[in-house]
């Protein structure tokens, strides 16, 4: 394990003798006696000058340093939506050491407020994520508000978040029970959020906060307290701090070009066009339909990928599964996944004590990941294994087509059955896309090369790009997956997986996968790949092949995969080349990485707050 981890610990429910909540671990209330909403209406809202500062704005953002109950949330919330002349978009990043749970949030807020507060805390508590340690991207208003939570340390997490912070709210337990919540170190990473004029404001008033504060970079100032706190603190950015690099149009771009129509573009188009931005998407494959890349492959899985460590694929995989059930699960049934979940079947007996004993350590949800013995798993699944293993309640068996058509499907997406061939920039600083014959197919601000192991040969030449020796040691493999009728099909509830996987039944057929097949010019359904996958499934089930299988004909289909040699996406910017952006690399998690994708590169173009931490982001970087 390593010694960085930090596993989650969530908050637990007390209250002090004036029924007012508290916490046991610091000894300190969640809010004054006088009553969180007065506080935030009183301190927080006014000391940052709002709503008069995000009145005509396409985009504010808040950072609050301990979300609590949620309180400040809930008011801002209140606050925007009451101005007509309200910011088209506001986002607020908050930090929390301990969480609480969404039923212990529903039991303490619930009862305790008002009209509207109660019904923004339902859809708040609706929303609320599982207590997993990182970072949660929650979205109302139709996603024109956005509520992103660091669930973790504010020491560790202040160096991950990337956002472009307006105004501060400063709320953690007092300094003296919980000095690191209001430190010169923490100060000092709010200012490398901040954008230049920023402001802060507390009703915190202790001397050695405000040096810290001032130290760090702001212009600190004490004025007119409230219920009983005879001052508070207000505080504004230097002149000439904030953040110096050229801040994206926050309004978005007006066009973009994605090159590549599976499931890293399809991803990324769908992000767009959620945020209102029209995209031209290409690829020859639309001359089957929309889901052509996908054409005839029956499911998938999206399971969760875990490591003893939680190292940077975990944690990303773990990002990717969050934002798919986010982004997807509101689509239509034909296309909605179906959470089934998934049992990864651990048969060794030493492996098994490893991973039991890396739960222990890791002290994730049993909502999101648990051990299971054999019964457990007969039970979960159906089916009698003869073995236990890990249980992802986030196992989602997928429909490949109805996915991709349900992504494309927006007015704001064009798909274009063309082949891209080439990418130059024009005189007037927009990306043309060229066809074979040297044809402009389409122009715009932004291009997005998703276009597998086709990327590398279609990157341009750009005068001050760096060289991204990852990406041009990209290779593909071809892969293949078998569908079984009648007397072979297994009659799982969940998604079996290991060295391959099984699905359950869809369309009244199983299916099973898959084949890695590295060096190969073609990639077709063949009687090699079909054994190759009957003789996984024979492992998942601790059973041998049924003699009624042999011979018989059975179907498949079978397709590309891209990868580097870290099996992680390469998602981001190009360095050196202004708009041109990369979302390849998916190897065998394209499910896992296509909603995440989407949105890493969508607010990032937006100016939004990231959804990924930034020691994370440098994993996944063009490079």
């Amino acid at each position: 394990m390593s010694s960085k981890y930090e596993p989650l610990i969530p908050a637990s429910m007390a209250f002090n003798e004036r029924g007012i909540p508290m916490s046991p671990r610091y000894g300190d209330v969640y809010h004054p006696a006088w009553g969180a909403l007065a506080q935030a209406g009183r301190v927080f809202l006014p000391g940052n000058g709002l709503p008069e500062r995000w009145r005509g704005k396409d985009a504010f953002t808040v950072c609050e340093t301990g979300f609590g109950l949620g309180h400040n949330f809930l008011a801002l919330w209140r606050a925007w939506r009451d101005d007509p002349l309200r910011s088209a978009r506001l986002h607020m990043v908050s930090f929390e050491a301990h969480p609480f749970s969404a039923a212990d949030l529903s039991e303490l807020l619930l009862p305790r407020l008002e009209e509207p507060e109660r019904r923004l805390a339902q859809q708040m508590v609706q929303a609320w994520p599982a207590l997993l340690p990182g970072l949660h991207r929650l979205e109302f208003e139709g996603g024109s508000l956005t509520l992103t939570l660091a669930f973790g340390s504010v020491e560790r997490l202040a160096r991950q978040v990337s956002a472009r912070v307006d105004a501060f709210f400063l709320d953690g337990f007092a300094p003296r029970v919980n000095p690191q919540m209001w430190s010169r170190h923490l100060f000092g990473q709010l200012v490398r959020m901040a954008n230049p004029h920023a402001t802060a404001a507390t009703w915190c008033c202790a001397g050695e906060m405000r040096r810290s504060l001032a130290a760090a970079g702001f212009l600190v100032n004490k004025v007119k307290g409230y219920g009983g706190k005879r001052e508070m603190t207000v505080a504004t950015l230097r002149p000439g701090l904030g953040r110096g690099d050229a801040p994206p149009g926050r309004g978005g771009p007006s066009s973009v070009v994605v090159v590549g129509g599976g499931l890293a573009g399809a991803g990324v188009a769908h992000a767009l066009a959620l945020r209102g931005i029209p995209s031209t998407v290409i690829d020859p494959a639309f001359s089957l339909g929309p889901g052509g890349s996908h054409k005839s492959h029956l499911a998938a899985a999206l399971t969760p990928a875990l490591s003893r460590d939680d190292d940077p694929r975990s944690r990303i995989a773990r990002a990717g599964a969050l934002r798919a059930l986010a982004r997807w699960q509101g689509f239509d049934e034909g296309a909605r996944p179906r959470r089934c979940g998934t049992l990864e079947v651990v048969r060794d007996a030493h492996q098994a004590a490893h991973w039991r004993h890396a739960l222990d350590v890791l002290r994730l949800p049993d909502e999101w990941v648990c051990w299971l013995d054999p019964g457990q798993a007969r039970e979960r699944t159906g089916v009698d294994l003869g073995a236990g293993g890990l249980w992802f309640s986030a196992g989602q068996v997928v429909r490949m087509e109805p996915l991709l058509e349900a992504m494309l499907a927006s007015p704001q997406i064009a798909l274009l059955t063309q082949s891209v061939h080439a990418l130059s920039r024009g005189a007037s600083g927009l990306w043309l896309a060229h066809g074979p014959d040297g044809r402009l197919l389409a122009s715009a601000e932004h291009v997005v090369l998703a276009t597998a192991h086709r990327t590398p040969a279609l990157l341009p030449a750009t005068e001050g790009a760096r060289p991204l020796p990852k990406l041009h040691a990209m290779y593909k493999m071809g892969g293949q997956v078998s569908y079984l009728d009648g007397p072979g099909a297994v009659d799982t509830q969940a998604i079996l997986a290991g060295n391959g996987y099984c699905l359950p039944r869809v369309h009244g057929r199983t299916v099973v996968g898959s084949t890695y097949e590295l060096d190969t010019d073609s990639c077709r359904v063949t009687a090699a790949g079909h054994d190759e996958n009957l003789e996984k499934l024979d492992a998942l089930l601790g059973r041998r092949r049924p003699s009624m299988l042999d011979g018989a004909a059975i179907e498949g289909w079978a397709g590309w995969r891209a990868a580097v040699t870290d099996r992680l996406p390469m998602i981001g910017s190009v360095p050196g080349a202004e708009g041109l952006w990369l979302a390849c690399a998916y190897g065998s998690r394209g499910l896992t990485w296509s909603a995440l994708a989407g949105d890493l590169i969508a607010a990032e173009m937006f100016g939004e707050p990231i959804p990924l931490e930034r020691e994370l982001l440098q994993k996944i970087a063009a490079r």
